[in-house]
């Protein structure tokens, strides 16, 4: 009797084990290249972050690109690049674009991603782009504005984990401190800090306990029209934690 169940055991085992190597022939490896949209999803409200909030609450426009692990672009406890500061203080896309272009043409980014911004918050705004397996990570900020210079963003987001394309993929976007301007408040005076000190998360007012600001939600190959971000549910989606160095 043993050895008939362990007979039958085994030819269970060499079935299931056939069919797991059809089914990986079947469907092949993955693309090299995937489509993506991000949806910037604002929150930010009166409601949301009462503290010292300005009548004229927005975001700057979408600025980053895709890259490989050789190139960072900015990290919390780095010191900002000139792109990054000018992002922050002013909202302008460049110099950080000639940063990312300066990449592509080294072979560490793939693509510059430049999108829309947010002219009043709460509102919702989304920037397509491609990514590739030499260039799967993502990188995109925009300025809370008005604000010091002040930001929310990704850094170094993969969006190819465990040898596939992710599907979809949430971010919390906690505030940030660029490190290059000492105001405290929303419409403080210039006050450039000298020497510049590390990119932070902004734990103290007007933003305690670091209350995110908005969501970023990465989908692949979404639908015609990608302003969906409040469709997702739960169980779809993972949180990466943008705060992460």
């Amino acid at each position: 009797m043993r050895a008939n169940w362990i007979s039958r055991s085994l030819r269970l085992i060499a079935c299931l084990t056939y069919a797991a190597a059809a089914s990986v022939i079947a469907q092949g490896p993955p693309p090299e290249s995937a489509n993506y949209t991000m949806v910037f999803n604002a929150f930010w409200s009166e409601n949301t972050h009462p503290i010292d909030h300005p009548a004229n609450a927005h975001f700057s426009g979408l600025i980053g690109g895709t890259h490989n692990e050789q190139v960072t672009f900015w990290m919390v406890g780095g010191t900002a690049s000139a792109g990054i500061k000018r992002m922050a203080e002013t909202g302008s896309k460049s110099p950080l674009d000639d940063e990312v272009e300066a990449a592509v043409t080294d072979g560490t980014a793939g693509e510059l991603i430049s999108g829309g911004n947010i002219p009043s918050s709460p509102d919702i705004v989304d920037v397509a782009f491609t990514v590739t397996q030499t260039h799967p990570l993502v990188t995109v900020v925009s300025m809370i504005a008005p604000s010091p210079d002040w930001f929310v963003g990704v850094a170094g987001l993969s969006l190819f984990e465990n040898s596939d394309w992710v599907d979809n993929k949430v971010v919390l976007l906690l505030p940030y401190d660029a490190g290059t301007d000492s105001g405290t408040t929303f419409t403080s005076p210039n006050q450039a800090t000298i020497p510049q000190v590390a990119i932070s998360v902004i734990d103290t007012n007007p933003f305690p306990n670091s209350e995110p600001l908005g969501t970023f939600t990465f989908w692949r190959n979404p639908p015609t029209s990608p302003i969906f971000a409040e469709g997702f549910e739960s169980g779809e989606t993972s949180v990466w934690s943008a705060s992460v160095p």
